[in-house]
């Protein structure tokens, strides 16, 4: 049995490169004036984001110094913060807050925030730590 040459087969197009379509404009995804130039973070949400994204870091930080449920809880505290933001901001405000459906994220984060919060009261302490 022989392989047909791939010109044999002339309802096979040939590999071409893809051109936009003529009618559609470029456009840019800087400013179009340049007075009012981008602001960083350009939403609110980005804001919050920062601010819990800090936040945790502080709580690391305590976590580090051997207070690790002051550190952990100060955790589980942000992202609780984070969910209510969440539930309160639009989607097209809540900037990196917003991954999925707004009550899915803002569960999510309450969940993990609670239980954080739970198992850093719950954890008896360990006898020589």
């Amino acid at each position: 049995m022989t392989v047909p040459e791939p010109s044999e087969h002339p309802e096979s197009p040939e590999p071409s490169e893809t051109k936009p379509p003529e009618s559609v404009e470029p456009t840019s995804a800087e400013p179009v004036d340049p007075e009012d130039p981008r602001r960083y973070p350009s939403t609110i949400g980005g804001m919050f984001y920062l601010l819990v994204l800090g936040v945790v870091a502080v709580a690391m930080l305590i976590v580090a110094l051997d207070e690790w449920r002051t550190g952990i809880r100060l955790m589980g505290g942000a992202l609780v913060f984070a969910a209510a933001v969440r539930l309160v901001l639009r989607r097209r405000d809540a900037g990196m807050l917003a991954v999925r459906h707004k009550v899915l994220d803002a569960l999510i984060l309450a969940v993990l925030g609670g239980a954080l919060i739970f198992l850093a009261g719950s954890i008896p302490d360990q006898p020589g730590f």
